[in-house]
């Protein structure tokens, strides 16, 4: 097998505009790591086994389960159903790599998911959620999730994708590409690649709890609504008003803070 048998193409990895400019934001440096890896599976392309739950198996659609088991099979991978705490763990190239596969997202209960990716996430090194997103809505309910339950980015690492099946390609792909890298003793140039985007999302934290009068959940709320500094930077006291949870103060403070010298030279006591 010198390559994997795509059947589906992400269009958030072509083209991030089809999430929403918060939730790409949030996971965009995420997602460049799997470019990476897309890429050095292609070079060292391998198989392996999947052991499955057996619990998740039968909470799906049959359907989806023939998919899942005449993919694997292409392949060249072993399924075996077993009692295990992820949903999935693949072993490739003599690495174990653990995978959380949320297929329905539940826009009003979402602490289980997250209080199990906390518990799993220490228990398994190599741990990956991939969450299908199909709506806008989805996504937003997500994005909200992911800051209010205090998750690290890249810690685990978060795959949103649009629908089940190319899920499960991206699982294939990542759990592959994985296995490839042990064998090339690549991974510690992504670990460091990994390091500086969570370092990025500190500074953009950073950067702007340092405008006075603006705390973390500002910030977060910010990046959820707006994105990057640039364009913070450019919205008005009324979008950030219309976006976020901000007082009208802090969209004031934040508004005049780039735009006017007067106000961001002169001190402030809060």
């Amino acid at each position: 097998m010198a390559n994997l048998k795509s059947i589906y193409r992400d269009p958030t990895v072509q083209n991030p505009s089809n999430f929403t400019n918060s939730g790409a934001w949030i996971l965009r440096s995420q997602s460049l790591l799997f470019d990476r890896f897309e890429f050095v599976f292609n070079l060292f392309g391998t198989a392996g086994v999947c052991m499955m739950n057996s619990k998740w198996k039968d909470e799906q659609h049959p359907s989806f389960i023939n998919f899942i088991s005449s993919f694997l099979a292409a392949n060249c991978f072993r399924l075996n159903f077993v009692p295990i705490s992820p949903d999935c763990i693949f072993n490739c190239g003599g690495l174990s790599v653990a995978f959380i596969f949320v297929t329905k997202w539940d826009c009003e209960n979402s602490m289980p998911i997250f209080n199990r990716v906390k518990k799993l996430k220490s228990q398994f090194a190599n741990l990956y959620v991939v969450v299908s997103l199909p709506t806008k809505e989805k996504n937003d309910s997500f994005v909200r999730s992911y800051f209010k339950h205090g998750m690290e980015v890249g810690r685990p690492t978060f795959v949103p994708v649009q629908d089940l099946e190319m899920g499960f390609e991206k699982i294939v792909k990542i759990a592959l590409s994985r296995g490839a890298c042990k064998k090339q003793d690549v991974m510690s140039k992504l670990k460091a690649e990994r390091k500086q985007a969570v370092q990025g999302m500190d500074i953009f934290i950073r950067a702007i709890t340092s405008i006075p009068g603006i705390d973390s959940h500002d910030a977060n709320a910010l990046i959820q609504a707006i994105g990057s500094i640039e364009a913070i930077a450019k919205a008005s006291k009324e979008f950030i008003l219309e976006n976020t949870d901000l007082s009208a103060e802090k969209a004031d403070i934040i508004a005049k803070f780039f735009r006017d010298p007067q106000f961001y030279l002169s001190p402030k006591i809060y």
